[in-house]
């Protein structure tokens, strides 16, 4: 298989946007933006650094517009869909993932635990409705398992949120 380093959740992230469709990084930070983004943070720049890894390490092939902008589209290659199956494919792992939750921090550390359980609430039920809503827009289409399911995992998540944040106040 193309390149000697390890993929990383990011590398996964491009190959697995880039499957179905070829783009641009800035194409790219757009369907970050629409879904994969409400869980896994992607900095825009790690976008634009890892396609030219993964296109220089055979998992992408690179076109350069000839005039004008000379943007750069890639698409997934051969190895690139067999790295990405691979992943896919792979047992989960038992190593439970990290919370980052600067909420969750500041509590830790002593903040005035009504005052951020009010914020904390707020911005919780914000979110909550936001993606109830995406739901309700949803309901009459044919949507992919995956993102549904994350869809559903990311409104039970809201609100268990919103349960333990009330229940400081």
């Amino acid at each position: 298989m193309p390149g000697d380093r390890e993929l990383t959740p990011t590398s996964y992230i491009v190959l697995g946007l880039l499957a179905d469709e070829p783009g641009t990084p800035y194409d790219l930070k757009a369907r970050v933006a629409a879904g994969v983004g409400n869980f896994w943070t992607v900095q825009h720049a790690q976008l634009y650094t890892e396609t030219a890894r993964l296109a220089e390490e055979g998992f992408l092939n690179e076109h350069r517009e000839a005039e004008g902008r000379r943007r750069k589209t890639y698409s997934i290659t051969r190895a690139g869909r067999k790295a990405l199956s691979a992943w896919l494919a792979e047992e989960a792992e038992s190593d439970l993932p990290e919370v980052r939750d600067p909420g969750l921090l500041k509590l830790y550390m002593g903040a005035d635990r009504k005052a951020l359980a009010a914020a904390q609430v707020a911005a919780h039920k914000a979110r909550l409705k936001e993606w109830e809503n995406l739901k309700m827009a949803l309901s009459g289409f044919e949507v992919p398992e995956g993102p549904g399911l994350t869809l559903d995992a990311g409104l039970a998540y809201e609100r268990m949120s919103v349960k333990f944040w009330s229940s400081l106040l």
